[in-house]
């Protein structure tokens, strides 16, 4: 029997329109998810990143690795990312003297830090502690305001980097207080720290970290904490607002970025798995042990911290820009 050719087409014309049609999505995540860290490996935050990333792992149901990528600043792996594909795949770790500072001290960057990235959560903070060597005669933030003040040509501050939140520490508080020092940089905690316990410099105004065993041990002393709560890692500590300088708050805070144009559906889903894994009662445990400070709640939103972000641009680029700070 002869079918007619009517019969024969229409298989075929549903065959031809099937496949012209796009294939369904897959699930996200549906294959490992990787953090650009972009700085060397190792350190507090190259651990902080770590920990957050096994956590999420629990909640995406995919690996999520991490990549170390240093370089000029932050700007070698930050770049790679602002170029990759805004699918959820590829993270960045952004702290905000990548944030905030680098793009007020760099002439030029490859990209817009303001339009190439958009923000998925606060991670857990650097606070910084103004510390002295053992000798500085000061037994409290006001009588080292004192001395800072009187003995300011025998002060010297070390700082961690040239164009770095700990510069910017000492600039803000010689404004703060009207005296001026040298300030002398350093390209890591280690080689400040031994110069410090050898009495080559006096003063600094560092972040947590490696710092707070010295002050624990009595090799070093602590006047304050720049926040505006004491940290859960030396609770003894006092704030600025209740040793004397109130709101002179400085730190480094960390945070997690994917490029501009990432669907909100898969940011949401990212943020929820940051979210559990700060909510980790033993990821908890170890930033304390770390010296690190969880963030608020209101800026563990995509929306706090753009908000937080913003922020701090408004509060420090004036000041960046009077200092004529450059990046190293």
């Amino acid at each position: 029997m002869k079918m007619s050719s009517k019969f024969v087409l229409l298989p075929l014309l549903v065959v031809l329109i099937g496949g012209a049609l796009p294939a369904r999505a897959q699930p996200y995540p549906s294959h490992p998810v990787s953090i650009i860290v972009p700085y060397p490996a190792g350190g507090v935050t190259d651990t902080l990143v770590r920990l957050v990333a096994e956590r999420m792992r629990e909640k995406l149901g995919q690996p999520v690795l991490t990549e170390n990528m240093g370089g000029a600043s932050g700007t070698v792996g930050a770049a790679r990312v602002a170029r990759a594909a805004p699918d959820g795949y590829t993270l960045l770790l952004g702290n905000s003297e990548a944030f905030v500072l680098t793009p007020a001290t760099m002439s030029s960057l490859p990209y817009d830090p303001l339009k190439a990235f958009a923000p998925i959560a606060m991670l857990p903070s650097y606070p910084f502690i103004l510390v002295t060597t053992n000798n500085v005669p000061a037994g409290n933030l006001k009588e080292l305001i004192g001395w800072l003040k009187s003995k300011n040509d025998k002060v010297l501050q070390g700082t961690v980097g040239t164009g770095t939140m700990q510069q910017l520490c000492g600039i803000e508080i010689q404004n703060k207080i009207g005296a001026k020092w040298q300030l002398v940089p350093y390209r890591g905690g280690a080689p400040a720290i031994q110069d410090m316990l050898a009495g080559q410099i006096n003063f600094m105004c560092t972040a947590t970290g490696s710092f707070l065993p010295l002050v624990h041990a009595g090799q070093i002393k602590a006047f304050a904490v720049t926040a505006s709560k004491r940290i859960a890692a030396a609770p003894e500590i006092p704030t600025v607002d209740e040793a004397g300088l109130p709101g002179f708050y400085v730190g480094v805070w960390n945070a997690l970025w994917v490029p501009a144009g990432t669907p909100k559906d898969i940011v949401a889903k990212l943020n929820v798995a940051v979210n559990a894994a700060l909510s980790d009662p033993a990821f908890q445990k170890k930033m304390v042990e770390l010296g690190l400070d969880m963030p608020p709640d209101q800026e563990r939103t995509p929306e706090g911290l753009a908000a937080k972000r913003d922020a701090d641009d408004a509060k420090w680029w004036p000041i960046i820009k009077a200092a004529g700070l450059k990046a190293e």
